[in-house]
């Protein structure tokens, strides 16, 4: 199983910090004021388009990049497609409730929704909920399309508040942003399934990792130079991972990545279509070694149904 994490704590969120109030300074000549959001119960206020189909926007058959071999544990290149269904993953910038800057990394599931991680939302030490959450969609070397398709949340829910300091929490680290803007009908949104782990763990290589780390892509590695925006600015992407195992209600892989890629969604090609199959959450020891683990699916669908 590979992991690049270098920390040797017991559950490690993929979160990285960043400058307080950048996105909001940046991606407009006038800094904006970033609109407050509430936490939401009703599933029925996110109106998901294709509840778990994919648009199929633009879809090419290519990969996001040239791989460069950085190391013997990393099998990360960087995400440069501005093609369906790369387009659909975008950067997560937010101001926690104490006015610190941290990102992740989120994928759009409908024209105005993202899928990201609980801790994304909310502090897990504090319990408290950020201030404001940007979204900037298909990220590349620091720039989107148009400083205008950057959105913001307006609603959120989240499937944990980590009341229980566990890592029984981190099974329900997922939470699902409304964005003030419909930007999924310029950049697209992948589907999700709900699969038994029958189908998804083995050493199958059938799985794709896309997330914006912090410490990638390094502009002074050979064949990166161009990528001078530096490290978060690009997301990596781990081309034919795969989920290993199942264990205490968590999917483990061996997809590459590192901090800001929490959120990153673990997805795979069914039959022509992008489908997001486990939400990548951070890393944990199990029986000694570090795993990275990732939330089933079936926790979202079972809010959206009720149950």
């Amino acid at each position: 199983m590979k992991t690049i994490f270098p920390s040797t704590q017991f559950i490690f969120p993929c979160l990285a910090t960043i400058g307080i109030l950048g996105i909001w300074a940046s991606v407009s000549a006038e800094p904006q004021t970033p609109p407050s959001f509430t936490k939401v119960e009703n599933p029925e206020e996110f109106q998901l388009q294709g509840k778990g189909e994919p648009s199929l926007l633009n879809q090419k058959e290519e990969l996001p990049g040239q791989r460069v071999i950085i190391g013997s544990k990393d099998d990360r290149i960087p995400m440069t497609s501005r093609n369906y269904p790369w387009s659909a993953v975008g950067k997560i910038e937010g101001v926690s409730a104490d006015g610190g800057g941290y990102s992740c990394t989120g994928t759009l599931i409908s024209e105005d929704v993202v899928l990201t991680n609980a801790h994304c939302v909310v502090n897990p030490e504090t319990r408290k909920v950020s201030q404001a959450i940007a979204f900037l969609p298909n990220l590349v070397n620091g720039v989107v399309k148009s400083k205008n398709d950057v959105a913001y949340a307006t609603n959120v829910y989240y499937g944990t508040d980590f009341k229980n300091s566990t890592l029984t929490d981190y099974a329900n680290d997922w939470a699902i942003l409304k964005l003030n803007k419909p930007i999924g009908k310029k950049y697209g949104y992948l589907g999700w399934k709900s699969l038994p782990s029958s189908r998804l763990v083995g050493d199958t290589k059938k799985f794709a990792l896309v997330g914006y780390s912090g410490d990638f892509p390094n502009p002074k590695k050979k064949g990166y130079e161009t990528l001078t925006a530096g490290e978060s600015m690009t997301a990596g992407v781990h081309l034919g991972c795969s989920i290993l195992r199942r264990q205490d209600n968590f999917l483990y892989h061996n997809c590459d990545t590192n901090q800001g890629a929490s959120g990153g969604a673990i997805i795979s090609n069914i039959n022509g279509k992008y489908y997001i199959l486990a939400l990548h959450s951070g890393s944990n020891q199990v029986n000694g070694l570090l795993l990275n683990r990732a939330v089933e699916m079936s926790r979202l669908d079972e809010w959206l149904q009720g149950n």
